[in-house]
């Protein structure tokens, strides 16, 4: 049976993710480096990493599996579990595959590119809507229906 993992600590969706897994009766691990509260349904468990860059990412990658899926929006966890064959979920419902993972990446490097180069360089990010959190709740139920298909 496929599990869900979720990136948990900067994660909006957290309640909207553990409706749908309940719903689906799908095992999800919340991974964060702690702060986060447990849920108390029991299909949903809260896994606490070492406190340190990337530790929530690691522990992921090494358990993450294919049919899994896997909320986040660090874009090179992503970038690995879509190797792996995981379905990647986007808080704000954007699906991360085979097919876009590369140009995610490679935007992301750019940006990243830029703002070292211009230090004054700001990012104009959208705010994260009520429509965001349907779109997100709308893909999670379909990717849950794959991945127990």
């Amino acid at each position: 049976m496929p599990s869900l993992y979720v990136d948990a600590d900067a994660c909006p969706v957290k309640e909207e993710i553990a409706k749908v897994a309940i719903r689906h009766q799908m095992p999800t691990i919340m991974v964060c480096n702690g702060g986060i509260r447990p849920h108390p349904h029991p299909l949903i468990a809260l896994q606490i990493v070492p406190s340190g860059p990337d530790e929530a990412d690691k522990w992921i990658d090494t358990e993450i599996q294919s049919q899994d899926i896997l909320i986040t929006n660090d874009i090179p966890l992503a970038v690995k579990a879509v190797a792996k064959g995981a379905f990647v979920l986007r808080p704000d419902g954007s699906v991360i595959d085979e097919k876009n993972s590369g140009m995610i990446l490679a935007s992301r490097d750019l940006m990243a590119d830029i703002r070292s180069s211009d230090p004054f360089h700001q990012s104009k990010g959208r705010p994260f809507s009520k429509a965001d959190r349907g779109r997100f709740s709308q893909m999670l139920d379909q990717l849950c229906r794959r991945a127990n298909s």
